[in-house]
């Protein structure tokens, strides 16, 4: 076990003590945080319970769509060494995704209520060639690919517990839905505008994969965890990582799909349906970790992560923004308004949220990396409280340390 670390004000500790005591229970059952400033850990803990045994610091939690940010390193460490270029077009790397085309467009998925959404007039009988799709749309998510598709009804049936051994291999899941997404048609012209894609980066992934010749597992351990020393970031913990539930935040009750409550196995329905191992989602892990990760792409993304300076500074800067969405390569860049960030942490920040309630935001003018984990989709997605906590714990914390 690791010793927790809370090195903040007397009157700092008691005012987040009561802010995350005020969402215990409530908002989510189990919390973690862990804070970087000017490279020092000041804050590495835990609140809360997993089904009955209290979380720590060691607990480790479902990152949701934070996995985009460790996919992203490793493709950009490939670019950094020359393998492949920003502008390539995907079917460079993944010749599949051209099989059907032309093709033609529509008004895609509600990711929601997973209804089909109708195409929109201006778009009936347009097509589009998909070579035109580079790199450089996916990282921006301006591909014009729709933000999700039910792709893991096309997988296969829906996964045994993760304490069972799987009778559909995972490489055979991932196979038949990439196989789905080759034919998946276009909601918009590549390079229009934002919208925020799993699509796309589930295809990320799979370029990813085939750049290192391996399973993206093992390319984002080979290159993104391994060098900087995360020992905990992994995917399927309990299935492959032979991690006990215990150890592993809860996410949300499934009465309809898997039909048990989520906990071991990831909870984004595309990502356990492909395998548990993809481009957008399904890495679990501890906030310090994940605070780590952050600080190494704060201050030595090139000798750290193997990618060069200037590619890093255009990670993490604005690259395409459509109605407040600011996108860099990979990178949320912070809101102007309304930010999960708070108000406090300085326009230039950029990081990622996950669904299921966790979060990494890295603020540069302030030195300032804050890793906050949660498992608020346990009552059920969509129940109110999740933004605002963010909100406050960002704002407490850069008012406590930024003076």
């Amino acid at each position: 076990m690791t010793e927790p670390l809370n090195h903040l004000s007397t009157a700092a500790q008691s005012k987040l003590e009561a802010l995350i005591q005020h969402n215990l229970g409530t908002v989510f059952p189990a919390c973690a945080l862990a804070v970087i400033k000017q490279g020092e850990t000041v804050l590495d803990a835990g609140w809360g319970a997993v089904e009955g045994t209290p979380a720590t610091n060691d607990t480790l939690y479902d990152m949701a769509s934070v996995t985009k940010l460790f996919t992203v390193t490793a493709f950009l460490s490939f670019v950094s060494a020359g393998r492949v270029g920003l502008d390539d077009p995907l079917m460079k790397i993944v010749p599949e995704f051209g099989a059907l085309n032309p093709r033609t467009m529509d008004g895609g998925q509600d990711p929601h209520s997973k209804v089909r959404l109708p195409t929109p007039e201006a778009l009936v009988g347009k097509t589009i060639d998909p070579a035109r799709v580079t790199f450089r749309h996916l990282l921006t998510h301006t591909s014009g690919l729709p933000a999700w598709r039910d792709v893991y009804n096309a997988a296969g049936p829906a996964p045994v517990p993760p304490d069972q051994s799987e009778p559909l291999p995972r490489a055979q899941r991932l196979a038949n839905g990439l196989q789905a997404i080759y034919a998946y048609l276009f909601i918009g012209q590549p390079g229009e505008r934002v919208v925020y894609s799993d699509i796309g980066l589930i295809l990320l992934g799979e370029a990813t994969s085939r750049l290192g010749d391996a399973p993206l597992d093992a390319v984002i351990r080979q290159r993104v965890t391994a060098p900087i020393n995360l020992t905990s970031p992994r995917f399927n913990p309990v299935r492959e990582g032979h991690i006990a539930c215990e150890q592993i935040a809860p996410t949300e009750d499934d009465p309809t799909w898997r039909k048990r409550r989520v906990w071991g196995e990831v909870h984004d329905e595309n990502a356990c349906g492909l395998g548990g191992v993809v481009g957008h989602a399904g890495l679990f892990a501890a906030a310090r970790d994940i605070a780590a990760f952050g600080q190494a792409w704060l201050t030595r993304p090139e000798q750290a992560l193997g990618i060069d300076d200037s590619l890093a500074q255009e990670a993490k800067r604005e690259q395409a923004e459509t109605d407040g969405m600011r996108r860099g390569l990979g990178f949320l860049i912070k809101a102007y308004e309304g930010a999960s960030a708070g108000d406090l942490f300085s326009i230039n920040t950029y990081g990622h949220t996950g669904f299921t309630g966790t979060s990494l935001w890295i603020d540069p003018d302030n030195q300032l990396v804050v890793a906050c984990l949660t498992n608020s989709v346990y009552p059920g997605r969509g129940k109110p409280g999740t933004l605002e906590f963010r909100r406050a714990v960002h704002d407490l914390l850069a008012e406590t340390l930024n003076n």
